[in-house]
């Protein structure tokens, strides 16, 4: 990575990702919550915002996105177990949009859901 720690790097955009969540649209969050949970981010508060607003508006997501946050919301699920995180209440509707994909999940995919 250009001779930058993926730590560091990981952590300067989740850094900017959180502060700048309001100009995100809703693929903008899948995506990004998505790819943390992708690479292990074991950083939790970046979950909690991108979580709570999302929550917010999840009637705003397509199914392709909330496909993504099912993923996610499995992440936060296996890493932080005892911690009650705002996509878990929604989990079964994540998991709904997850399966109506009617597509095979990606080897990346399934190492995250798995």
């Amino acid at each position: 990575t250009a001779g930058v720690a993926t730590e560091d790097l990981f952590g300067a955009i989740a850094g900017a990702a959180v502060n700048r969540i309001g100009e995100f649209n809703s693929q903008a969050m899948a995506n990004t919550a998505w790819a943390f949970a992708c690479v292990g981010w074991d950083k939790f508060n970046m979950f909690v915002t991108f979580g709570s607003v999302i929550g917010e508006r999840l009637a705003d997501f397509t199914d392709v996105d909330k496909s993504q946050l099912y993923l996610v919301a499995l992440h936060v699920q296996l890493t932080w177990p005892d911690v009650d995180f705002s996509l878990s209440r929604h989990l079964e509707s994540l998991r709904s949009a997850y399966t109506r994909q009617g597509s095979t999940p990606s080897q990346l995919q399934g190492d995250v859901s798995a």
